[in-house]
């Protein structure tokens, strides 16, 4: 579906509560369209910055970890720094304001 990394409940707490720097974790399911269109846009944030790591989970396949986090619907947009959530938003945004919105919570983790 896209060159982003997958995590699932395996791969989870290593690669984004472990990780050595902040992650954004898409949250998605097949049949939500919302989700195949936020891809391509998440695809580009991953390759154009080294200050983060952008990971899919599938929430239909993951439903545990969906639940920790509570989300309730999808796409939810997790930003991870240090173990904690730092940001989170329901439903896709325009690259701009999405990539002001992460620039914003990750001065302020700072």
């Amino acid at each position: 579906m896209s060159g982003l990394q997958t995590v699932d409940e395996a791969t989870f707490d290593e690669m984004v509560l472990r990780a050595d720097q902040p992650v954004l974790v898409d949250f998605w399911a097949q049949w939500c369209p919302p989700c195949h269109q936020i891809v391509p846009v998440l695809a580009q944030i991953d390759a154009e910055r080294n200050d983060l790591t952008v990971v899919k989970l599938n929430s239909d396949e993951n439903p545990s970890i969906s639940a920790r986090y509570r989300v309730m619907a999808l796409p939810t947009l997790m930003l991870f720094h240090r173990g904690e959530v730092i940001w989170s938003v329901v439903g896709a945004r325009p690259k701009h304001k999405l990539v002001k919105e992460l620039d914003d919570a990750l001065l302020a983790a700072v």
